[in-house]
């Protein structure tokens, strides 16, 4: 028995037409009457595509969450949903990350739901499925697909992502042939899943553990492991019983309180500066308010524990046999509200209580930390009067606090016409500026700030310089690199006015970034600074554009923040042809 009316009643349980016209509907499926006796509907939400080939098993993952949901007494019904790729699709899934959101949202909100499985993977479709179970605000809980199985190549662990960009370098370099690229290419992507490395896809199911949105160690269970598909088979059953007791919802989830939770996490895993995208937009859809400040207040106040590449040597299947998640949350503890609620119905401190650690080099314990900052730092100044971040795990020590002369790029057609010109003024002290790459400038905020250093200098053994953008970079990537400047060029933020040759100043210790010109030279500029023409004029093009956000607010779209949760009034009335 049901403490509540089920939604699906509204579409099964009639004796009109509708009712009539719905269940008919479902039998040229071949189910019989059996489903349709009040047991609840729990979709899965399947971001399953062959051009996501983080989530090219998840049809797999989906029928062991149906074993769960069958054995639990419920009714499964799987649904597609965008995928978004963050490889293949172009210029860069984040353009579509907000539309995904919807899908699921318009989803969860019209068809005879009582519970949402969430199936993801790939670095968007990780939030994009948060933010729309946020809005539509029936229960909800995600399995994430896992990460790939390591690379390894001759005798050398390679990490997707992270060592591609290495290896790149060296061949740039004159280092490595084609051959052995080519080689090295067949051994870094093994086995299904997401990049094996803490990059945004392990980040953001690092944060949808953390946020209590997942079962307890979902994040890092390796993709061919038979454990994620007994996980998956887990999460249906409690889909179920979620279902059959009303909640929790993601409104009674995604507090405040898990969203500092999350943030911890976050630091203490070295995760991808993309979280913080990301989770600025979660909380927007709940309602919460997450200034940049709060980051780098936990962040200053949570040690840096993981050694994950990029920021340390080991890779997630190393993670997940240490501990995973699990084991970091514990050490956490006495930082965060242990009394958060999460999907299974239990606090964070009762999931964790009982987490061990296996590898004290992979997961540090709290006393004694790889660093005693979090890995992420929110930066200020006068050329990002609304934030810019910087991974401070994954930079160079040596470039931390750094003064240089910038040499601009004007976008990132510019930049790849002459990052290698021999005849560019350009040294390892020189500060490499990248216009044009944000939400509306590129558009969308394209993986473009971990700019190359030019060949020559590579060549020379530089391996990290200072650069700056209103662009993300993978997670995967690494070094000196200065993120999500706001407000972006594109709409006239400071970033514009920068020219070659002006001085600028990173001091990350101060958490500052200043660009060392004076406020009447600015203001000259400013005079003189023209806008370009609009990217798009019509389609999903020009609504992005009219309404996203800039990074420091989420890259959400303007009209989307908060929720407007399913209600019985919703599913009344006819709706057959």
């Amino acid at each position: 028995m049901t403490a509540h009316q089920l939604r699906s009643r509204n579409w099964f349980g009639r004796t009109d037409l509708d009712g009539f016209v719905h269940r008919s509907w479902l039998k040229t499926e071949g189910f019989s009457d059996l489903v349709f006796d009040g047991r609840p509907v729990i979709g899965i939400a399947n971001s399953w595509s062959e051009l996501t080939n983080c989530n090219a098993h998840l049809r797999q993952v989906a029928d062991a969450v149906k074993r769960g949901v069958w054995s639990a007494g419920g009714f499964p019904l799987e649904f597609p949903t965008i995928s978004l790729g963050e490889v293949l699709m172009k210029p860069t899934t984040m353009l579509f990350r907000n539309l995904m959101a919807m899908d699921v949202e318009e989803c969860v909100r019209a068809y005879p739901l009582d519970a949402v499985v969430l199936l993801s993977g790939c670095d968007k479709t990780t939030p994009a499925m948060l933010m729309g179970a946020a809005s539509a605000d029936i229960p909800a809980i995600m399995v994430t697909g896992g990460p790939m199985l390591r690379g390894k190549w001759r005798t050398e662990e390679l990490g997707s992502g992270t060592d591609a960009w290495r290896l790149w370098a060296e061949r740039r370099a004159g280092r490595l042939s084609d051959e052995e690229l080519c080689e090295a290419e067949s051994c870094m992507s093994r086995s299904s899943g997401h990049c094996m490395v803490m990059g945004t896809a392990s980040t953001m199911a690092s944060m949808a553990e953390a946020l209590g949105m997942t079962l307890p160690g979902n994040a890092a269970i390796p993709a061919p492991d038979s454990r994620r598909l007994a996980q998956a088979e887990l999460a249906g059953r409690r889909a179920v019983e979620m279902a059959l007791a009303g909640g929790p919802k993601p409104s009674e989830i995604l507090t405040a309180q898990a969203l500092d939770n999350a943030i911890r996490a976050d630091m203490a895993i070295g995760g991808s500066t993309n979280a913080i995208i990301h989770l600025v937009a979660i909380a927007g859809r709940v309602g919460v308010p997450l200034p940049l400040s709060r980051f780098d207040e936990l962040s200053r106040t949570t040690p840096f524990l993981v050694n994950l590449r990029p920021s340390g040597k080991y890779l997630m299947e190393d993670f997940f046999y240490a501990g995973g998640l699990p084991a970091v949350m514990k050490e956490l503890l006495p930082l965060l509200h242990g009394d958060a609620l999460t999907v299974n119905g239990r606090t964070m401190a009762q999931n964790v209580r009982d987490a061990r650690c296996d590898n004290e080099d992979v997961i540090r314990p709290l006393g004694l930390p790889l660093a005693p900052e979090g890995g992420t730092v929110i930066l200020s100044g006068n050329l990002c009067p609304d934030g810019a971040v910087l991974k401070q795990s994954a930079a160079s020590p040596h470039l931390l606090v750094h003064r240089g002369r910038a040499v601009v790029f004007e976008d990132h057609a510019d930049l790849h016409r002459r990052i290698d010109d021999p005849s560019l003024a350009i040294d390892e002290t020189a500060i490499l500026v990248l216009k044009h790459v944000g939400p509306k400038g590129a558009p969308g905020m394209p993986e473009w700030g971990a700019a190359p250093i030019p060949a020559r200098l590579l060549k020379q053994g530089v391996k990290d310089m200072v650069r700056i953008s209103d662009a993300r970079m993978s997670g995967t990537s690494y070094g000196t690199v200065v993120l999500h400047v706001a407000p972006e060029s594109a709409i006239g933020g400071p970033l514009a006015l920068v020219r070659d040759g002006d001085e600028i100043e990173l001091d990350v210790p101060r958490r500052s970034l200043t660009l060392r010109v004076a406020d009447e030279e600015l203001a000259r500029r400013r005079a003189a600074w023209r806008p370009r023409p609009p990217h798009f004029t019509r389609g999903y093009g020009r609504l992005f554009l009219d309404h996203v956000l800039q990074a420091n607010e989420g890259c959400d779209f303007d009209y989307l923040r908060g929720r407007t949760p399913v209600r019985a009034e919703d599913t009344a009335g006819p709706s057959h042809t």
